[in-house]
């Protein structure tokens, strides 16, 4: 799952992601940034609390904390759907209802702008072609309430079998060299 970025100065930047949904995300995003610089547009990560009216009060982070608690967090499950199998991951129904009965929020509307949220910042990631083309702005909101819409845990060893979504075509090449500095992939 190593990808690789070629700088202006023809230096070549090796990166590994932990399997291939991950990467297939880095790519299409990095791509996105190269297509709006390249275009002139000015780039910059637009902040989901200021731009949905989330409240001060409302700590993602914790939040998360709480969805991934073993025993009283969301339950991460073997899920299929046409033709795939996604482990590691679950619905956006059982997050709203996870929401809902932590005492989170205070309706379905609500869950959706909380979850819309942890989505943005990259606590929950969609699985899936629902879920994906609702992430990418083709519904009304980045987040689906839907038992077919599937999402999963960034560090959760999430991954699908009979993944044929590969829309970018990767070269195989030969990884050489000497690891100069090693780190996670983190996106902020």
């Amino acid at each position: 799952f190593v990808f690789k970025l070629t700088a202006a100065k023809q230096q070549d930047h090796f990166f590994q992601a932990a399997y291939l949904e991950e990467r297939d995300a880095w790519v299409r995003d990095i791509k996105k940034a190269i297509q709006c610089i390249d275009g002139g547009q000015r780039f910059a990560r637009k902040s989901t609390r200021k731009s949905i009216r989330l409240p001060e009060t409302i700590n993602l982070s914790a939040l998360y904390l709480s969805m991934k608690d073993p025993e009283k967090g969301i339950k991460e499950l073997k899920l299929e759907k046409d033709k795939k199998v996604f482990n590691h991951c679950f619905t956006g129904t059982c997050v709203i209802d996870w929401l809902v009965s932590s005492n989170s929020i205070r309706n379905r509307k609500e869950g959706l702008m909380l979850a819309s949220s942890l989505l943005s910042e990259g606590y929950l990631h969609p699985a899936g072609d629902t879920s994906k083309a609702a992430a990418e702005g083709l519904s009304d909101t980045p987040f689906l309430d839907l038992s077919d819409a599937y999402y999963y845990f960034p560090d959760s060893g999430f991954f699908c079998e009979g993944n044929s979504s590969d829309d970018d075509v990767v070269m195989k090449e030969e990884f050489r060299g000497i690891i100069v500095k090693q780190g996670c992939l983190l996106k902020q």
